[in-house]
């Protein structure tokens, strides 16, 4: 089938095109430049010209299409709500495009829009407006009571593999190398899930190869929950830093902008999603890919 992917020149979308087109299918991947577009063409990808910011550009693509996977997000934190805000006209501008048709609309969001104890499954939703990632969520649904067939695919804190320059774990190598320590908050007992970049890649292939019906959750979980003290005492060792727990008084000074994202707490479980779409995770996990050196090159 021919899928319109967004964002699919960024860490995550570059490893899904890659892998749709190896799993057969054609890709038409949005660029916004021309230097994104060649990025598409050597990729192997069809290049199509549009703009996040200007949703409307993007419904040529989407009726010329036979799938939708939606990666791609404006990353301006300055104006983190406001994106939102956006990201939530894009999907519903794709998805009138989509009403009336039996397309696959595969949306991005994170584990981190459910605050919860325990564990997080594919059937828990969010609640309540504190957390502005979950206008995507409320997006979706609002398309798939339009009978559209959209599923939300959830993503935890970490997707690591090599090329991974802005995520989770370059923050805190960042952190750590400005600050002259590695440090965990309190005993470091705080989880956050992760998977591998390869991984996820698949599971987007299999969901567009896969999935029916309308307002689905997936989980994009490999890990359940790395203790936050092992990431970072294994951070500490490979820069060659001292590792510390630092009171919870202390975290908005130590870790800055980063903060909310060190506090993290979460559980997550994929069964139900590698049931249905018959995923198994197979790439290397998280703590073993930080002992080597995708992320501290020798």
């Amino acid at each position: 089938m021919k899928v319109f992917v967004t964002g699919a020149t960024g860490f995550i979308g570059s490893a899904t095109v890659k892998e749709l087109l190896t799993g057969g299918h054609k890709v038409l991947g949005l660029a916004r430049s021309e230097e994104a577009a060649n990025r598409l063409k050597e990729a192997g990808a069809e290049v199509y010209y549009g703009d996040l910011s200007q949703p409307e550009t993007l419904i040529d693509a989407v009726k010329s299409s036979d799938a939708v996977i939606h990666l791609g997000f404006i990353h301006d934190f300055s104006k983190f709500k406001e994106m939102c805000v956006l990201d939530g006209m894009v999907i519903e501008t794709i998805g009138a495009a989509l009403e009336g048709t039996e397309k696959p609309f595969i949306i991005t969001s994170g584990i981190g829009v459910i605050q919860k104890e325990g564990i997080v499954t594919e059937n828990d939703m969010p609640e309540g407006d504190a957390i502005p990632r979950i206008l995507t969520e409320r997006a979706a649904d609002k398309v798939a009571a339009k009978g559209v067939h959209v599923a939300v695919m959830r993503f935890p804190p970490v997707v690591h593999d090599l090329g991974d320059k802005i995520g989770f774990i370059p923050s805190l190598i960042s952190i750590a190398k400005a600050k002259g320590f590695s440090a965990f908050i309190d005993n470091g007992t705080n989880f956050w899930p992760a998977v591998h970049r390869k991984d996820a890649a698949k599971l987007f292939r299999l969901a567009v190869e896969k999935h029916s019906g309308s307002g689905t959750r997936y989980n994009g979980v490999a890990e359940q929950g790395i203790e936050f003290k092992k990431i970072a005492e294994i951070i500490g060792s490979k820069l060659g830093l001292p590792t510390r727990s630092i009171a919870a008084s202390e975290v908005e000074e130590h870790f800055t902008w980063f903060a909310h994202f060190a506090k993290f707490n979460i559980l997550a479980s994929s069964t139900e999603t590698q049931k249905t779409l018959n995923w198994q995770p197979t790439e290397i996990e998280l703590l073993p890919e930080l002992e080597g050196e995708v992320y501290f090159p020798a």
